[in-house]
């Protein structure tokens, strides 16, 4: 595996997307997916960067008000304990990359599907009813978050948006915490039985590469599409997906 060669891939994605407001969480497990590394480590990997890809944006976002602690405690109090039960549970090699291979295809098509619309009147009203549904949703996601190692946000986000829960920038802020959060919590998880053969070093350079990446772009207004960098996204995550599941199958 070429060292450089993959920190190379997450600054390039880490600059890409910071500078449309994006994480590209799921990009780098589908970089990580396609070289053979022990699953602990990707899955460590990705979720140390998934904390310092949405860290800043939700620092702003809170700062900007854009976050709904009201409406994000039910999706992340059930999803935080989940995503940590997904990151301690013993699963073999070959069933972590066949579950992560299906998991990269699915969010494959969740990003080429455009989403989000400008909803501001239409917003579903926060009942019990949706109090269930939210906890049920974070709950499923956040344990395929801390099983897998990505953020959530890839499945939360256009999920949402199809529920019509929030306007646009709102459910961009709850995508953020829920990442962000979740994150942690598998990192916690995972810390129980992490196995010998961890390369920190090549950890270190990819989280380093990611925050210098991320730093740079969100500094940049550059004017590129973000429907077609998700586009683009979702063609590499696909191809990732498919060949892990061909892989290991």
């Amino acid at each position: 595996m070429g060292h450089w060669e993959v920190f190379l891939f997450f600054l390039l994605i880490a600059f890409v997307y910071s500078s449309v407001g994006f994480g590209g969480g799921s990009s780098y497990l589908a970089v990580l997916a396609m070289y053979s590394l022990p699953y602990q480590e990707i899955r460590l990997t990705a979720l140390v960067c998934n904390v310092i890809v949405v860290m800043g944006g939700v620092i702003i976002y809170i700062k900007n008000k854009q976050v709904n602690w009201k409406k994000i405690l039910p999706l992340a109090l059930i999803s935080v304990p989940m995503a940590y039960l997904g990151a301690v549970l013993k699963i073999s090699q070959e069933t972590f990359f066949l579950i992560l291979g299906i998991t990269l295809i699915l969010a494959a098509l969740l990003l080429w599907i455009k989403t989000e619309t400008q909803y501001e009147g239409e917003i579903s009203g926060n009942t019990e009813s949706s109090l269930i549904k939210n906890g049920f949703l974070g709950g499923g996601i956040g344990f395929l978050s801390g099983l897998v190692g990505i953020g959530g946000g890839i499945f939360l986000s256009p999920l949402l948006n199809l529920m019509k829960w929030d306007t646009p920038r709102k459910i961009a802020a709850t995508s953020s915490v829920f990442i962000l959060v979740n994150s942690i919590s598998g990192i916690f998880g995972q810390l129980s039985g992490l196995s010998a053969d961890m390369n920190y070093s090549r950890i270190l350079s990819l989280c380093f590469a990611v925050f210098m990446g991320g730093q740079i772009g969100a500094r940049m207004s550059l004017k590129w599409n973000p429907l077609v960098i998700k586009r683009m996204t979702a063609v590499l995550v696909l191809a990732a997906g498919i060949n892990v599941v061909i892989k290991y199958w």
